[in-house]
């Protein structure tokens, strides 16, 4: 590349650099503009400025460090989730999109009136926040068995200025003595036949113990169907996310579990199954 390259020309360097690579060029932009803090805007007003040569030093070690495999988010510290900018680092689960969307339906559906709201497995504290920040008169409560995990989410939590209380502990262990209304996770739900199908990326650069379960996946669920009624208030609600080939055997054993509850599967805006809903009546 020349010195006095603009961020047009670096930009298609990096395009082609990753997609020779094998990575989604996409993440050329991703990355420039993550370093930048810069909206789409921005980026489009300053496309024919040259490029600075600390800043063109950095892209290019991003660029590289990424088509070697490395996660976006790990480059720079950090990704989006429900609009508020959550730092991620090796000990957590890279927050997705798709998590988004079982936030979305909890506070499309939550009465107006404080709740106690229980999220397990809380990992960058994304969901737990993200549900604070909504619904500031909520109290709100993460567990994760990692310290490491919550040492970020608590860092996040002071971040967002969002006031949860974060507990260390194995699933409904610390709140054995509580109940709440709300009890949503998102818990390791893939099976180690389901290695094979995965992206290097997330093997390599996320911790085993967020993504994987034992019995195909569905040991973290059959616990928490042990664990929850004790804690569950007895108009409460569960949102769990789930596997999409998973999604009439969670139903079954949470429909088991709560007999009279109305237990529903529900799609993402893929198509696929994502989310498990228990509502008792």
């Amino acid at each position: 590349m020349k010195i006095d390259e603009t961020y047009r020309e670096v930009l298609k360097w990096a395009s082609s650099f990753l997609e020779a690579a094998g990575q989604e060029e996409s993440a050329a932009e991703f990355l420039l503009r993550g370093r930048l803090n810069w909206s789409k805007t921005d980026f489009i007003l300053h496309l024919e400025d040259p490029v600075p040569i600390e800043t063109r030093q950095q892209f290019i070690e991003d660029v590289k460090q990424h088509s070697k495999g490395t996660p976006t988010q790990h480059i720079l510290g950090y990704e989006w989730f429900h609009d508020y900018r959550f730092k991620v680092t090796k000990d957590t689960l890279i927050p997705r999109p798709e998590t988004e969307e079982i936030v979305d339906k909890f506070l499309k559906q939550a009465s107006n009136r404080p709740l106690t709201v229980l999220d397990i497995g809380t990992g960058t504290g994304a969901i737990a926040i993200a549900i604070k920040k909504e619904r500031p008169q909520d109290e709100v409560t993460g567990i994760d068995l990692s310290s490491a995990a919550l040492a970020v989410a608590k860092e996040n939590a002071e971040q967002l200025q969002a006031n949860v209380r974060f507990l260390a502990g194995d699933l409904t262990a610390p709140v054995t003595a509580e109940q709440f209304d709300v009890v949503i996770s998102n818990p390791p739900y893939i099976g180690e036949n389901e290695k094979i199908d995965m992206d290097e990326s997330v093997l390599n650069y996320e911790p085993q113990m967020a993504l994987f379960a034992d019995n195909n996946g569905l040991a973290i669920y059959q616990r928490l169907a042990e664990e929850i009624p004790a804690i569950l208030k007895p108009d409460g609600q569960i949102f769990l996310e789930i596997g999409f080939r998973q999604g009439e055997a969670v139903k079954a054993i949470f429909q088991a579990a709560f007999p009279n509850a109305k237990v529903e599967v529900e799609k993402d805006m893929s198509g696929h199954d994502r989310l498990i809903t228990v509502k008792q009546v």
